[in-house]
């Protein structure tokens, strides 16, 4: 895993992952959220739709949401993540948190997405 961008890595290893053994139909993306942005491009993202705090896999499968953010060991969550997820929540989408990649697989298992 790559010291300097390990979510990068994990994030890597999960959509290998769900493209090797994900259920049928199902259909996953990252929304490029992250990443510093001058402030202008940032105003118009956010005018366009772009919301902060968004979970880094993205799973729609069987008419349901599910969103996955992705953290190394020992990361924490923001509070704009922790707000975003629970908007989610909310919504009715199915959200979780993993710390590394065996932690990922297994809350993507559990939802019932891998084989």
């Amino acid at each position: 895993m790559s010291r300097a961008q390990p979510e990068a890595a994990i994030q890597r290893a999960v959509f290998e992952h769900l493209a090797w053994r994900g259920v049928k139909g199902l259909f996953a993306f990252h929304p490029p959220n992250g990443g510093a942005r001058r402030p202008i491009e940032a105003a118009i993202l956010k005018g366009l739709g772009v919301v902060a705090g968004v979970p880094d896999v993205i799973i729609v499968n069987a008419g349901q949401v599910y969103g996955l953010e992705l953290k190394r060991e020992g990361g924490r969550l923001t509070p704009i993540q922790l707000e975003t997820q629970q908007a989610m929540r909310t919504a009715g989408a199915h959200i979780a948190t993993a710390a590394g990649i065996d932690a990922a697989l297994a809350q993507l298992k559990q939802w019932g997405l891998l084989s």
